[in-house]
């Protein structure tokens, strides 16, 4: 019997702001000193009163508007009541019935919401000697993202919080590293032999891409060996072991009456389109060209290969020396091609190597170090050259090619007599060619360039070079 999985994602995401969401302490993922950014509203002390934070909102809408959602016209905050240590005022100021955004589509994915809240304390624990909270993240503002229960496995999920981080990061709304806890995938999974769901399971707080795909594809075997042998699966909540790799029982799953949700008395409800700095036609002119169009852009329109716009659409750095080397030349395919090759593969080689950093290399100097390549002023070694001393101690590339002597030789008379010297030197070399073993011709023509010091042309070069081999027959 074939059991097919449903997977289900909800995501958390710690927006990008420089206050919190009920309050005006600082929102610092890098703080590494506890309890400094927090005050009373945030710690819950008792009459204080909570004021929203606008752009978490902004955040929030424009991410609706990028997934093609609707956007509320009323909204208002909820209280979500439990009691946890991470949680200073025995509730979370959250939205139940009318979130932010509803609908929407994101990689092929549907999704159900996308609403705002305020994330918890940090908990640490050593050894179950003690535990200690950290306050400095309670109040930061939090965007949860909900799909509806149609993903089909394991990489589809994990394709789909790649996709998210990234559009997160480029609408600027969060950096979203699950290293550091900005984004938190929680998976609701289930299986079953016909379009019924079947007993879900949901999998909380998994902190990278590998743990979502590897805790989703462990369930869908546990709950199917599960079925097989005549069992049920309980519907829970599950902790991901990494170490171990495999799931946990950590307890029973709650309802939403679990949590006695009620509109939150301290705070204002909304009326978006009442709010000029909400309506949708000013954000849309914030929204920057998104993921999946400039995709469809680098391969559609400047004719790149697949595996090189995804470098450029997932490495900003990169995509911005390549948009500024070629903002004036769209049309010169040659310029553009050398442009993308040079960065995804000198470039991406040498920062490999640790021997630079990608911040020596301006936009500008780029350019003009490609304009070079493609004028034939200097040659694709000298070129390499280049690149690599503008990635470790930065410069321009013309005066790079001019102290290197990198320029190549137009005179003919300078390769005539660099090519005659190469043939005198090498006259086995040139027997075994003229015998019909053409590898030998690179090996004469890698003499002839290094004896240029890196400057001469090679197709003038190996033109040169056969023309004089066949003269000299």
């Amino acid at each position: 019997m074939e059991y097919r999985p449903t997977i289900g994602l909800e995501v958390h995401a710690e927006l990008k702001t420089r206050t919190k969401m009920f309050c005006d302490s600082k929102n610092d993922p890098d703080e590494k000193r506890p309890n400094v950014n927090i005050c009373p509203i945030c710690m819950g002390h008792p009459g204080t009163l909570p004021t929203i934070n606008k752009a978490a909102v902004r955040h929030t809408l424009k991410l609706g508007i990028a997934v093609g959602g609707e956007l509320a016209d009323f909204t208002e905050f909820d209280r979500k009541n439990y009691f946890y240590p991470d949680l200073p005022k025995g509730y979370q100021i959250s939205q139940y019935k009318y979130p932010l955004v509803k609908g929407g589509v994101l990689a092929g994915v549907s999704l159900t919401r996308i609403h705002l809240e305020e994330d918890t304390a940090r908990s640490m624990h050593e050894e179950g000697e003690y535990s200690l909270v950290d306050f400095n993240r309670a109040g930061v503002p939090l965007m949860e993202l909900v799909t509806e229960p149609v993903i089909p496995s394991a990489e589809a999920a994990g394709h789909f919080a790649r996709e998210l981080q990234l559009l997160l990061r480029y609408l600027g709304a969060s950096e979203a590293n699950m290293e550091k806890g900005e984004m938190r995938v929680e998976a609701n999974i289930s299986v079953s032999t016909d379009v019924k769901l079947g007993t879900k399971v949901e999998v909380k707080n998994l902190n990278s891409f590998r743990a979502v795909e590897r805790a989703i594809y462990f369930e869908i075997q546990r709950h199917t060996r599960l079925l097989e042998k005549g069992g049920r699966v309980v519907q829970e909540t599950r902790g991901w072991d990494d170490a171990k790799q495999e799931t946990y029982s950590q307890r029973l799953k709650e309802e939403s009456h679990d949590y006695r949700y009620f509109p939150e008395p301290d705070l204002p409800k909304l009326h978006i389109s009442k709010i000029p700095e909400f309506a949708s036609e000013v954000l849309k002119r914030e929204i920057p060209e998104l993921p999946w169009e400039k995709r469809a852009r680098y391969k559609e329109v400047l004719g790149l290969k697949e595996e090189d716009a995804e470098v450029f659409v997932q490495q900003k750095a990169l995509r911005d020396l390549f948009e500024k080397a070629i903002e004036h030349s769209l049309s010169d395919r040659k310029f553009v091609q050398t442009a993308a090759n040079y960065l995804t593969s000198d470039l991406i080689g040498l920062m490999r190597t640790g021997e630079g950093k990608l911040s020596n290399i301006e936009g500008d100097s780029f350019k003009g170090l490609v304009s070079m390549i493609c004028d034939s002023r200097i040659s694709s070694r000298g070129g390499k050259m280049i690149l690599a001393e503008l990635f470790k101690h930065g410069g321009q590339p013309l005066a790079i090619a001019e102290q290197n002597h990198l320029f190549t030789e137009e005179g003919i008379s300078t390769i005539d007599s660099l090519v005659a010297e190469v043939i005198a030197e090498n006259t086995a070399a040139v027997s075994d060619y003229l015998k019909g073993k053409e590898s030998v011709l690179k090996f004469l023509l890698g003499k002839v360039i290094q004896k240029s010091g890196g400057s001469a042309d090679p197709k003038a070069a190996e033109s040169n070079l056969k023309e004089k081999i066949i003269k000299a027959k």
